[in-house]
């Protein structure tokens, strides 16, 4: 049986593994699902259509599932899904989707969300992404892996950004930020490659050159837009490591920071 502290209050309708942890003052709504090995701190309130995986752990005072704050929002049946192995911090806010977008906000595996970070609805947030202290992002936002947001980092609504890039403390999104790239400022513009970041992660030595490459194709070397990616899907049939970039930048968004 789930070990649920008598001041919590959680609905007969809910689902909580055998082995679920919810500590004190805790609220789960009927339609919350919450996987094994899974520990609500105190103070936290899990609620609408809410899934959440294995072994996440949920500090104290955080809020995952309730509705989105869009005025356009009228009481669809949307939903929140977390993955597995996430640590989400004090005061952490996750908002379900809405009708407009895929009704769905999706958080991935291995993520730490530090403390009051805040994830809008229809954001779809990939795997081992770091959050520091008071990220914010706004609703349709896209997050690859590996990604590394600053603290007090805001991101525009509907923009993207691509696997292992990392995103400076104080930085304002505006704009879509390609895999393996550094960007910084208000607007956050692109200021390197994420090469430490690369190496931590198992990319050969060969691999990051060409990321080193392709940045220099892209920012440096005065193409346009259209020639860059022409000449960046060349290197990426030598280069498959470069591959995600190039499918980002083929993609829609806000158009990419430049």
């Amino acid at each position: 049986m789930p070990r649920i502290h008598a001041t919590a209050l959680v609905d007969a309708k809910a689902e909580l593994a055998a082995d679920v942890e919810v500590g004190a003052y805790s609220i789960v709504g009927p339609d919350v699902v919450v996987g094994a090995g899974s520990v609500v701190g105190p103070h936290a309130v899990l609620t609408g259509r809410t899934t959440i995986g294995e072994r996440n752990r949920i500090w104290q005072f955080t809020s995952i599932g309730d509705i989105p704050q869009d005025r356009k929002y009228g009481g669809e049946p949307t939903a929140t899904a977390i993955g597995d192995d996430n640590v989400i911090r004090e005061f952490v806010s996750i908002h379900a989707g809405t009708a407009r977008d895929r009704g769905v906000t999706t958080v991935g595996n291995g993520n730490l969300l530090l403390a009051y970070v805040h994830i809008a609805h229809d954001c779809m947030v990939g795997d081992h992404t770091t959050f520091s202290n008071n990220a914010q992002l706004a609703g349709h936002v896209t997050i690859g892996d590996w990604v590394v947001l600053g603290g007090f980092t805001g991101v525009h609504q509907f923009c993207r950004i691509g696997a292992h890039a990392m995103i400076a403390g104080g930085s304002i999104v505006l704009q879509d930020v390609p895999p393996f790239v550094t960007a910084a400022g208000y607007p956050a513009k692109p200021a390197g490659t994420n090469s430490e970041g690369l190496r931590r992660r198992g990319f050969t030595p060969e691999d990051i050159r060409a990321v080193r490459r392709a940045y220099k194709t892209l920012y440096r070397e005065g193409h346009s837009f259209e020639d860059a990616k022409a000449a960046l899907a060349k290197a990426a049939a030598a280069t498959p490591a470069l591959l995600p970039l190039v499918e980002f930048l083929a993609g829609s968004g806000r158009g990419v920071a430049r």
